[in-house]
């Protein structure tokens, strides 16, 4: 029997225990919307149907409150593909948005696909040497900026293929808005239509290759991840997460523009602008990390808002982990049921599983880390063995493999990775995983992060689950250190809760008696962890200041 023949033997199995576990929990799949299949032409499509529903709310600029009807919106972005076309940008020219969360952000994003050139988003944060390396490798011809950024632009364009830059809130941006529209709109869903940038978190960021129809795909997804009885109402999406990010893409823009729905979105993350716009916009869903909803738990205001509408909060465990604790607390102050999001990356333009329907006793909380839930319907997700690429039994850890129609079709001029990442239809994600009986993914930590002790493996995420189950530890992040006996062993950085008189040795002490003496760390406290921009732990840092300090064992 070939590989190929054993894995879709296996993946006959796994989507059956998926479909007894979606019908136990009364889950169903969400059909397409009938019509166009690319953004902006939904958003067109919208704009016919309903033009004075409000598809973009902006609350807490500089402005006051703006609000985009689909109407308005469409015409806006179809008059800005004019004024791009007049300015020589042709379909597959690639277009640099660089810009900040704003009205303006999306606007260019639809123009730049209404066009059918290929839409670039470029963190506004970046230094002159980042910037200048994603423009560079893009090959972007047009820059769509701020007058607070454009200095930063200007010194970092030199030697790229910018020949063009549009200002935001100048004369040539109003005249822009002006312009006659371009009056079409491309209609290839499967052209390339965005250079979505990793982390680089393994040397320089690589372009994504994505389509329109990944675009679709994963607006489809995240709708499919709201209960049957949310979707009599139209989705209304919270977001303070950059847009430039996809994770913030999805849910900022793509899911509620495809679905007809409203967007609103901050500028950044502020407690009590995020409670005053979930009740003034009757919000249905928002993402945040788990220390964004302590806060709101924590602000003044809570008690006073209506919240009834945010029937699907969802959350992000990067350094705080939600707990059946933290969900009772929202539960009592604002009604809804927390759970986490979801898993995926910018590969498969994220918003791969999705952990409805598994609340009940906190199962997704108690098993064991990370639960990650039910692939979206139309992805398959596979656990198989990191050397030889066969599937792995139920329960077993190896590497996470992912099929579906929002896998990146290649990196950008990067042939190499793309052969190393994509075997097969498969996208070999370099994440260790294991699926359970339902045929639910957990997830266990990054292939490289995986400690081996005396041969033995310990992955870092069970580690931190299991010091986080002391009451007095806010957060922990292992890594690994080199050690002559035993190969590597691990090492705890911990952050306690406040006014804690907990000491390294007393946390250690406990923690022999919740896991086995060979995952047993080294702990050392210290006031916080170090993060990404996205809110993830640096733990290359933390294993760099590891392996100076190496303690003896």
């Amino acid at each position: 029997m070939s590989r190929r023949t054993r894995i879709e033997e296996h993946l006959h199995d796994l989507r059956a225990r998926q479909a007894r576990a979606r019908e136990i929990r009364r889950l169903d799949t969400v059909p397409g919307p009938a019509g166009p299949a690319t953004v902006p032409g939904l958003v067109h499509h919208w704009a016919r149907t309903d033009p004075g529903r409000a598809a973009l709310v902006f609350a807490g600029g500089p402005y006051g409150e703006e609000i985009y009807s689909y109407g308005a919106l469409d015409d806006a972005a179809d008059r800005l593909a004019g004024a791009l076309d007049a300015r020589g940008v042709r379909p597959g020219d690639r277009v640099g948005v660089h810009l900040p969360n704003c009205p303006q952000f999306l606007l260019a994003m639809l123009a730049v696909l209404r066009l059918g050139a290929v839409h670039v988003p470029v963190n506004p944060m970046f230094k002159t040497d980042e910037l200048r390396h994603e423009l560079a490798d893009s090959g972007a011809v047009l820059v769509i900026t701020a007058a607070d950024l454009a200095p930063a632009l200007d010194d970092a364009r030199t030697g790229t293929a910018v020949r063009d830059v549009l200002v935001t809130h100048t004369d040539d941006w109003h005249s822009a808005l002006a312009h006659a529209p371009l009056g079409r709109i491309a209609d290839d869903p499967d052209a390339l239509a965005a250079l979505n940038y990793t982390g680089g978190t393994t040397g320089m960021p690589k372009g994504c290759e994505h389509t329109q129809r990944h675009m679709v795909y994963t607006a489809n997804a995240i709708e499919a991840g709201r209960a049957p009885d949310e979707r009599v109402r139209p989705l209304v999406s919270l977001c303070f997460l950059p847009v430039f990010w996809i994770a913030g893409e999805n849910l900022g823009i793509l899911a509620p523009l495809v679905s007809g729905g409203t967007g609103v979105l901050l500028p950044r993350w502020d407690a009590g602008v995020v409670l005053a716009a979930v009740e003034r916009h009757r919000v249905t869903t928002m993402a945040g990390t788990v220390e964004n909803y302590l806060e709101l738990l924590g602000h003044p205001d809570l008690p006073r808002r209506d919240l009834s509408t945010l029937t699907a909060p969802l959350t992000v465990s990067f350094i705080r982990k939600l707990t059946p604790e933290i969900r009772r607390r929202w539960r009592a102050a604002a009604g809804g049921v927390l759970r986490e999001a979801s898993y995926g990356m910018t590969e498969t333009h994220t918003s791969d599983t999705h952990t409805l329907g598994f609340q009940d006793d906190d199962h997704d909380l108690t098993t064991a880390p990370v639960f990650c839930g039910l692939p979206v319907p139309g992805t398959d997700i596979l656990v198989v063995d990191f050397a030889t690429g066969e599937p792995l039994p139920l329960g077993e850890r190896g590497e996470i493999t992912v099929r579906g129609p929002s896998v990146l079709t290649r990196y950008w001029s990067a042939p190499d990775a793309t052969a190393r990442a994509l075997r097969d239809g498969w996208l070999h994600t370099g994440d260790i995983g294991s699926l359970d009986a339902d045929g639910a993914l957990h997830y266990h930590g990054r292939d490289k992060d995986m400690i081996k002790v005396s041969g033995m493996s310990v992955f870092p995420t069970e580690v931190e689950t299991l010091l986080g189950r002391h009451p007095e530890v806010r957060a922990a992040a292992v890594v690994a250190v080199e050690d002559e006996r035993r190969g590597q062993r691990p090492y705890a950085y911990v952050c306690t809760v406040p006014g804690s008189p907990l000491t390294a040795d007393a946390l250690r002490d406990w923690a022999s008696g919740t896991m086995a003496s060979y995952k047993l760390p080294h702990v050392e406290l210290v006031d916080a962890l170090p993060t990404t921009a996205t809110g993830k732990i640096r733990k290359t840092e933390l294993a760099a200041r590891a392996s100076r300090t190496r303690p003896a064992p």
